[in-house]
């Protein structure tokens, strides 16, 4: 139930409001001191302020000082301003300092609810509009609004228009190739190629022709001359992902590019100029891998010539809620799911949840509660919160419902256990694939069969 300030000095009126308004739940205050308080204590969303508040009931003053310091703390609330039939050129001047709308006594109940009912859906809009403005990221993907992510963005916006060669730092699935990308698109060369390489993922004696390219018989198998990423990315940019686990070897090769912007293909004699940007990451502390003789000093100077750091997941305030609605919204549209939000419970778990794996934890949680939800709401049990809170399940006494419970639970903890196969889930669970299909079209469960 929506939370609705009912501010007014006249106790009549607020019993009178709060009959009136019955679908709400009414939080009352009978001076700008309490009203303020209770603002920053419920945060409605809609505020209705009688102008005539103590020590002046009989001037607006205070009530229009109480409209300035609302709308100062918490500038999104749409406040209905209540008057006297005689008092419009206050409404007026209300409105003129933000208020939303306002209502002259005396109190009629359906016009009332009207005005309160179409605040309350504009600021919904408004909400949602902000959240999608926060999950575009100013168009270059960066999800979020918390302090720490608005600092990022800062960042990259100062370092992308320049050539300097960044290197981002954070926990594996913080979204370091996403913040790379992010560079890339508020640079001039967005309209280039992004290319990314992993340097953990690719053998030793393959990433240097992944890398460079090769010439036609520089070695066995070599029957073509091949570009490497590097020059695949030419005009635009180059992320090097876990750079610290490139081979020592090539460390000085990778220099020499940096440096002067030339590369030679495997097995080739003629240099090639280059104009790329490059951009590295890496979750390993390369200051101890050089003290420690793993990473040369000189590349890493070059490499580090500015530094960003991401945050985790646990320390980006309201992102983790953020960023599973957007992910909700993707992945129910993806497989056409009726999913159209997050239980109370499920927003509870996410944002309690300290996310060891980052935003690559919350997304792979978010896409299986699409599949795993039986209605049009994630629950924390969906999410594969089936404890968040250390607490014992609550379960129905009725037996039947207990064994309903239990059958739904196993059979999606089942499911997500052998990643949607069907096959393997039945022979999990000791049952059938048609009695599985039988039990999962009982229990209405969201899974798509194999």
């Amino acid at each position: 139930m929506e939370k609705l300030l009912i501010v007014d000095d006249d106790k009549g009126i607020q019993k009178q409001l709060k009959w009136s308004l019955s679908d709400y739940e009414a939080v009352l205050a009978g001076d700008r001191e309490s009203a303020i308080a209770a603002v920053r204590r419920h945060e409605p969303k809609v505020v209705t302020l009688d102008l005539g508040l103590p020590p002046d009931p009989a001037n607006a003053s205070e009530g229009l000082a109480a409209l300035e310091e609302i709308l100062r703390i918490a500038p999104h609330t749409k406040v209905i301003v209540i008057t006297g039939n005689d008092d419009r050129e206050n409404a007026l001047k209300a409105i003129s300092l933000g208020a939303y709308d306002f209502y002259q006594k005396p109190i009629e109940p359906d016009v009332i609810n009207v005005i309160v009912a179409r605040a309350f859906s504009v600021a919904s809009i408004e909400e949602e509009n902000r959240l999608m403005r926060a999950v575009g990221g100013n168009d270059i993907g960066i999800i979020g609004n918390s302090s720490s992510i608005d600092r990022l963005r800062t960042m990259i916006k100062r370092i992308a228009p320049t050539q300097i060669t960044a290197l981002l730092l954070g926990e594996s699935g913080t979204g370091k190739e996403v913040t790379a990308n992010a560079i890339h698109l508020a640079s001039d060369r967005k309209k280039k190629p992004f290319i990314a390489i992993n340097c953990a993922s690719i053998p030793e004696t393959l990433l240097e022709s992944e890398l460079f390219g090769f010439e036609k018989g520089a070695f066995t198998g070599a029957v073509r001359t091949t570009k490497g990423k590097i020059e695949c990315a030419e005009g635009g940019t180059l992320f090097l992902d876990e750079i610290g686990d490139m081979p020592f070897n090539l460390q000085a090769k990778l220099l020499r590019f940096l440096q002067e912007k030339k590369i030679e293909r495997l097995g080739g004699r003629q240099e090639i100029d280059v104009d790329v940007r490059v951009v590295c990451a890496t979750n390993q502390n390369l200051e101890e891998m050089v003290a420690a003789k793993e990473f040369r000093e000189d590349l890493f100077y070059r490499v580090s010539e500015i530094t960003l750091n991401i945050p985790p997941l646990r320390d980006r305030e309201e992102d983790p809620i953020i960023l599973a609605k957007f992910f909700l919204q993707r992945y129910a549209q993806e497989y056409k799911s009726n999913v159209k939000a997050f239980a109370e419970d499920a927003l509870s778990a996410i944002k309690h949840h300290k996310w060891p794996g980052n935003i690559r934890e919350l997304q792979n949680k978010v896409k299986s509660s699409v599949i795993m939800a039986t209605g049009t709401q994630v629950t924390a049990m969906d999410l594969g919160f089936f404890d968040h809170e250390g607490k014992e399940l609550q379960l129905d006494l009725n037996l039947r419902k207990v064994r309903e419970q239990a059958e739904c639970l196993t059979i999606q903890k089942a499911y997500a256990l052998t990643e949607g196969n069907m096959s393997k889930c039945a022979e999990l669970l000791g049952v059938t694939r048609p009695t599985l299909y039988s039990l999962i079209e009982k229990y209405s469960l969201n899974i798509a069969n194999d």
